[in-house]
């Protein structure tokens, strides 16, 4: 079974989607290691601070990213 892609309309949502979970992933990742290091709670500690930062981070991309694509046209060429 093939798996049914979104009309082309929706990559503005998707995309911000997909950049914030991957970051948040990783950034959440790192901090948490850092600051309880490889302790045994480290997967429950490190998911409830993913879950929190996504939650920031992708209205803040929705939000950000339309004046992050102007800034990046003013700087490269077109």
């Amino acid at each position: 079974m093939r798996f049914r892609r979104l009309p082309k309309r929706y990559a503005a949502v998707v995309t911000p989607l997909v950049l914030s979970l991957i970051m948040t992933f990783v950034v959440s990742l790192v901090a948490t290691l850092r600051s309880v290091g490889a302790s045994p709670d480290l997967l429950s500690l490190w998911l409830q601070a993913w879950a929190l930062s996504w939650a920031i981070a992708f209205p803040t991309l929705l939000a950000v990213l339309p004046l992050v694509r102007r800034i990046v046209m003013a700087i490269v060429e077109s």
